[in-house]
């Protein structure tokens, strides 16, 4: 009995008397329920380096946004849906009209989009302000973010799920989509889908930062492929094991005073890490398999 009040003291008490662990818990949670079934998709199409990509081509946008307003979340956030759209359509065209493929553009263009960011927030603000922007902090969600960050995961949610069917069959049979005459040309699907990546991007950017936010859409997302075949089992098993990733960070942030974007994503590098070890297509289950077959 007397455990009770140790666990109520350490997992329970930090949410029940601090608001602002509240506030963190849904935007960590409502990110969870967003942006992990996106990251499913972005590696079933093998596009899990575009996720990291687009998550640094946002900080010019988010930079000017702070030059313009200071830290204004709308300015920011409406700087950095602009930003990763543009970089993501300007790697489409180089690869369409030069020889280099998508991913090679999509690389060059997000190194210097990167560097600008930078540089933008280095000459007109503090080192706190620039570690604000790139690392996040979910502890400091006040009202206004917790706001957006519920309103792009309500978006996202529904219209994947309205895409659910046209996207499947874009990823897995593109030439069957382009045959079938739905009345929707294949290139909506996908500019839809980085449109939903993008804003995602950018809603996680006040809680874990430009460059962690991309760490809860592809960590939980590549560990699920390691439990389960099926689409919809994968797309479950990465928003709970990132819904796991949050809870287990803000309480250890909290606890042991470290910063809370890391710490989340430090968890779900923990929850990967096990599932490499664990899961029916990681190491041990399948050494365990090799063995009895050769025996």
């Amino acid at each position: 009995m007397t455990l009770l009040p140790v666990l109520w003291e350490a997992l329970i008490s930090p949410f029940s008397e601090f608001a602002f662990m509240r506030r963190a818990l849904v935007a960590t949670l409502a990110l969870s329920l967003s942006a992990a079934p996106l990251g499913v998709f972005l590696t079933l199409r093998r596009m899990s380096l575009l996720g990291d990509a687009l998550s640094h081509a946002v900080l010019p946008g988010v930079a000017i946004g702070f030059m313009v307003s200071g830290l204004s979340l709308t300015a920011m956030a409406l700087g950095g849906v602009i930003a990763g759209l543009l970089v993501a359509g300007m790697a489409g065209a180089v690869s369409r009209f030069t020889t280099l493929k998508e991913d090679a553009s999509l690389a060059a263009i997000y190194l210097v989009a990167l560097a600008l960011g930078v540089t933008l927030i280095a000459g007109h603000g503090t080192q706190l302000d620039l570690l604000h922007i790139l690392f996040g902090s979910a502890l400091g969600v006040d009202g206004d973010g917790l706001l957006m960050v519920a309103g792009v995961s309500t978006f996202s949610v529904l219209t994947l799920a309205l895409m659910y069917r046209g996207l499947v069959l874009e990823t897995f049979d593109p030439v069957f989509l382009s045959a079938h005459r739905s009345g929707v040309p294949p290139w909506v699907w996908q500019q839809g889908f980085l449109m939903l990546v993008v804003l995602n991007l950018v809603a996680g950017f006040q809680t874990l930062g430009t460059l962690m936010a991309v760490g809860l859409m592809m960590l939980p997302a590549v560990s699920a492929r390691l439990w389960h075949d099926t689409l919809p089992a994968q797309l479950l098993n990465a928003s709970v094991q990132a819904a796991l990733a949050g809870v287990a960070g803000l309480l250890l942030s909290y606890h042991f005073d470290t910063p809370s974007g890391p710490t989340i994503i430090g968890c779900a590098g923990a929850l990967y890490a096990a599932s490499l070890l664990l899961a029916p297509g990681g190491w041990l289950p399948r050494r365990w398999m090799r063995s009895h077959r050769v025996a």
